[in-house]
């Protein structure tokens, strides 16, 4: 497993570069999705759960019946960015392009 770091001023920019949409709040990054009905979100979740467990990273996630709002810090390193951040925010984005 990856180790986590905490990312740097330049390398939370560049990588908030890479993911078109994502902004940072703070000490998060964070992005809203859309689906079909509350059904999609859950279906969603369920297929990134296991990503999120493997790397022991998981987003915090606002559940508003067609949407889903994806908040990304690492709470264990003091609410920092880290890698892993970023990891678990391009997972979401590539689980995303699946179903849209």
């Amino acid at each position: 497993m990856e180790q986590t770091q905490i990312l740097t001023e330049e390398e939370i920019s560049d990588g908030l570069k890479k993911l078109p949409g994502w902004e940072r709040e703070g000490s998060k990054i964070k992005k809203e999705f859309k689906f079909e009905d509350f059904n999609g979100v859950l279906a969603f979740l369920n297929e990134l759960i296991p990503f999120c467990d493997e790397i022991d990273h998981h987003p915090d996630v606002h559940i508003f019946y067609n949407k889903a709002l994806f908040e990304l810090t690492r709470y264990d390193v003091g609410e920092k960015l880290t890698n892993k951040d970023f990891v678990v925010a391009h997972k979401i984005e590539e689980l995303y392009k699946n179903i849209a």
